[in-house]
């Protein structure tokens, strides 16, 4: 009786150990972690992003984004992470890799993580004949940039092509909208999309930027971006510049500093610090004389824009009060026909005006003619 017992007792560890085996082998307990890794000097070098997270999370960053490379759907960490961690990595590389647009913003998350289990949008094989797509069209809007002579006309081609050739559409994360794909093959996209593809289309032209996420002052989620132009950071929202209306390409939120655009965004700094952009220069308006911070300003800027045999006057303003001012003096009580008629007045009298206003961000465009 004991020797069957003792026999039986054999056979039930012999199975419990064969099972415990399988089970310690699938989870990956005695697997080994794979070498750490970083992306090159020149890859880093234009991934500012990446440059701000630890050594250790380098490595994790750099073992996700050659995994998804490859379209891996299991990639294995250098090391086992938090979930929380494995978080801030994967959302950062989502948001920051705008060529990687086939990879899902939706993700598998657990308490600890050595083993990144990938949610692709599609299969492979359409995945590739999508990224020939992009790449088709990258290369069509950098035959329009690379025509540039400067960092900042650089910026500027970058921005204006994106607004001319991309609809905003208000869709979530459904589709390719929120994507680079989307903006730059479909045509259309959201304003993670639209941020996604300048972060694209800078890269390849050697600028450094990033994108950005946070809230509007009206409490909505966006996204835009920053670029650093002879070594100083700037904002841009290339979303909040497209109009979509056919011809018409706005330069509000081009090279702004923190001033300005904190008045409207704010960024929630959860994955990315975002940088101090402190410097004014490369400003649309400022860099081009178009920026009144009196009244004596704004009037050399409508005199010099009519004198210099422009159709056209774009100016933004310093404070509400000199905008209402420019909007009294010379649109409501008609003073801009003054300046015409002392220029050319006999054209003046069969010249008619009309404004473009945008209130809330004090700019004006005033056409004659």
């Amino acid at each position: 009786m004991n020797k069957v017992f003792f026999g039986m007792l054999v056979v039930t560890c012999a199975v419990l150990s064969a099972f415990g085996v399988g089970y310690i082998i699938q989870s990956g307990v005695f697997e080994k972690y794979p070498k750490p890794k970083y992306l090159s000097v020149s890859e880093e070098e234009l991934r500012p992003a990446y440059e701000q997270l630890s050594k250790k999370e380098k490595t994790v960053y750099t073992a996700l984004y050659r995994g998804i490379c490859d379209y891996e759907e299991k990639i294995a960490l250098p090391y086992e992470i938090s979930g929380d961690t494995y978080s801030k990595i994967y959302c950062l590389l989502e948001k920051q890799e705008g060529e990687l647009f086939y990879v899902d913003s939706k993700y598998y998350t657990a308490k600890k993580i050595r083993k990144a289990k990938i949610i692709y949008r599609d299969e492979n094989k359409k995945i590739k004949d999508m990224q020939r797509e992009l790449e088709v069209a990258v290369n069509g809007a950098l035959n329009d940039v690379c025509l540039a002579y400067d960092e900042y006309s650089t910026v500027m081609r970058i921005h204006d092509f994106i607004v001319r050739n991309c609809r905003y559409i208000e869709e979530n994360d459904s589709g390719y909208c929120s994507t680079s794909y989307g903006c730059l093959v479909q045509g259309e996209a959201n304003c993670e999309g639209y941020a996604k593809a300048f972060n694209v289309l800078a890269s390849k032209m050697g600028l450094e930027s990033i994108l950005v996420t946070g809230t509007t002052d009206e409490g909505e989620n966006h996204a835009w971006n920053q670029v650093k132009v002879d070594g100083s950071w700037y904002n841009v929202d290339v979303t909040w510049d497209d109009t979509d209306i056919e011809g018409d390409i706005r330069r509000v939120y081009f090279l702004c500093d923190d001033d300005f655009f904190g008045e409207t965004h704010f960024s929630d700094e959860e994955y990315i610090n975002a940088y101090k952009c402190g410097d004014s220069g490369k400003n649309y308006y400022i860099k081009n004389g178009l920026y009144a911070d009196s009244q004596q300003a704004a009037d050399e800027i409508l005199r010099r824009e009519i004198s210099g045999g422009k159709t056209q006057a774009e100016i933004r303003f310093s404070d509400d009060d000199l905008y209402d001012w420019f909007m009294d003096k010379y649109i409501e009580e008609q003073g801009i026909f003054g300046i015409l008629y002392s220029y050319s007045p006999s054209a003046a009298e069969y010249m008619t005006v009309s404004v473009q206003e945008n209130e809330k961000e004090r700019c004006i465009t005033v056409f004659w003619g």
